[in-house]
């Protein structure tokens, strides 16, 4: 009968609870993978037995246990980190198309600014045409009432 496997209580490495219920989750499955590498786990006979031989709840300490581990995590940790890159990607993706509405609307509002400044210009423009008009019909009625004056006189 071979000897169990050498490992260490989890409890004893200085983890979290959370970080030690994941090397608890992923242990087995890393060493499963490790012993069926094409994604086919390992029967229930065989998880069975990687944990009989060593504590419950332990971290097995042997060089191909740790290195199953290692490459686990390792393939993990890419996994994590090219779905952070998704996440980054479509992140970007989606402020560049916001910042590109965001120009379209400053243009837009740019351009009815302009329009508007036009339109307040030719108000001023007419205003002052206005102006002019009422004071020549001011001065046009002052005048005609000298005329119908000095008509009344003359006609007399």
């Amino acid at each position: 009968m071979a000897s169990p496997a050498p490992s260490i209580p989890d409890t004893q490495l200085g983890l979290t609870p959370d970080e030690i219920q994941l090397l608890r989750r992923h242990q087995p499955l890393a060493l499963s993978l490790h012993h069926h590498p094409h994604g086919r786990g390992a029967s229930p006979a065989s998880s069975t037995r990687t944990t009989s031989t060593s504590q419950p709840h332990a971290l097995l300490l042997d060089p191909r246990s740790l290195a199953a581990l290692s490459y686990h995590f390792d393939r993990l940790l890419l996994s994590i980190q090219e779905r952070v890159n998704y996440l980054n990607a479509q992140t970007m993706r989606s402020v560049d198309m916001s910042n590109r509405r965001a120009m379209t609307a400053m243009e837009a509002a740019d351009a009815e600014i302009k329009r508007f400044r036009e339109v307040i210009r030719q108000i001023e423009e007419l205003e002052g045409e206005f102006e002019k008009v009422r004071r020549v019909g001011e001065i046009v009625r002052g005048w005609r009432g000298r005329v119908e004056g000095l008509e009344g006189r003359l006609g007399r």
